[in-house]
Formats: C-alpha cells, sequence, structure tokens
C-alpha cells in the first residue's frame, strides 16, 4: 500500500500535466529554483527537486515520526501573494504554513506537541485528497472551512494566498473558497512551509511564486 502510494505519484509525473489556469502573479519571484537553496527540512522529510523542477516531498515509513515540514529560510513574510500547484494522493493530508515564527520545532522530533504544531502558531492552508475532515482543501484549517467543490481530486490542484495584515484569502482554482482576518494576538509575518503530514505522506508541488506587497527593506 504504501509502496504503492509513491509508485503512483512517481508514475504521474510521465503523464500529461494539466492544471486549471491559475495565474502566475506578475512581478512575482520563484521561491524554488532548481535545488532547495533557501529552504530547510524540520524533521524526517526527504524533499527532492526533480529534473523538471517539481519539488516531492516523502517520508520513509520506518524511521518517519509525527509530522514533518520543508520551510523557507527567510522568516519575515508578511504581506504577499503566493501562487503554488500541487498534488496528493488518494487519502493524502498536506499543507501550507504562513506566519509560524516557531519554525515547526514543535511539529517533529523530541519537542513534538500537538498544540503547539504551525496551525496552532501561524496558519495552515489546508491540503486533502479524501482525507475527511471538517476543513477540506484551501481552508484557513481550524477557523475558516473551504467552500466545497472546487478541487480536482486526483489531480493538479492551485492556490493563490493573500496574506494581508488584516485578512487571509485564499483561491482554489482561481475560486475563492476561504477568507480569515487573523487572530489577535499571531503573528503577522514569518515563513512560509509545505508539509509531510503523516508516516506514508507523497506530495508534490510546482511553480511556487510570490509577490510582496511590502517587500523587505
Amino acid at each position: 500500500m504504501k509502496r504503492s502510494r509513491l509508485s503512483a505519484a512517481l508514475l504521474l509525473l510521465t503523464l500529461p500535466l494539466h492544471c486549471p489556469a491559475a495565474k502566475i502573479l506578475g512581478g512575482g519571484v520563484k521561491l524554488l529554483n532548481g535545488s532547495l537553496n533557501g529552504w530547510e527540512i524540520i524533521g524526517d522529510g526527504i524533499w527532492t527537486v526533480m529534473r523538471d523542477g517539481t519539488l516531492l516531498g516523502q517520508r520513509d515509513p520506518k524511521k518517519a515520526e509525527h509530522q514533518s515540514w520543508l520551510y523557507t529560510a527567510r522568516n519575515d513574510y508578511g504581506e504577499f501573494d503566493l501562487h503554488l500547484e500541487w498534488w496528493i494522493p488518494a487519502s493524502g493530508n498536506s499543507g501550507v504554513s504562513i506566519r509560524d515564527t516557531s519554525r515547526a520545532q514543535y511539529a517533529a522530533g523530541a519537542a513534538y506537541d500537538a498544540k503547539r504544531t504551525p496551525a496552532h502558531i501561524g496558519y495552515e492552508i489546508q491540503i486533502l485528497n479524501g482525507y475527511r475532515d471538517k476543513y477540506t482543501s484551501g481552508s484557513v484549517y481550524l477557523f475558516d472551512a473551504a467552500k466545497p467543490g472546487h478541487q480536482i481530486e486526483n489531480d493538479w490542484n492551485a492556490f493563490d494566498i493573500e496574506s494581508r495584515d488584516d485578512m487571509i484569502r485564499v483561491k482554489l482554482n482561481d475560486y475563492l473558497v476561504s477568507q480569515y482576518p487573523g487572530e489577535p494576538g499571531r503573528p503577522k509575518t514569518g515563513p512560509i512551509g509545505l508539509q509531510l503530514h503523516d508516516k506514508t505522506s507523497v506530495v508534490m508541488f510546482r511553480n511556487i511564486r510570490i509577490r510582496e506587497v511590502k517587500p523587505r527593506k
């Protein structure tokens, strides 16, 4: 079962890839440029940038525990527009973290604390494929459940995440599915993270671009 999940992920790369006409942000810059330079692996995840530029995340089920994340080295992303495309297998679970100033230090290893994972410090934009949860793909997890009906199951999907001081908005395949003004006391800035949720997680990302509304000085 675990082997077949990884095989399915690799097989997908040999097939024609289709994705809705999600907009690549004008003036944006790539966060992934053919390597993991500028990123940090948190936990035991195995992250690989493949020859076509697709980012593959997976884990060794015999060694994996809790969560694993891939974080930008930068910690100061504040107001921005983030575009990325993602694929996960059936029953998969992943997410995109923003504003998590802990850098997922409580999501992996001996320091693991379920109440201090990235979604409890910053915000997590949910990614699911048939995994049963109130907060479906595109949700601002724990705060605003996404409007259903816009995900393409078992195929590539696109997020456009708008982060502003007073609002987080999420588009899934060009449809606004979730928005939330933010919790008082939570950070307004932080790194960007990509999640491997459990021991058998497999996830792929591509076309990760960001346009900063207020770039750092």
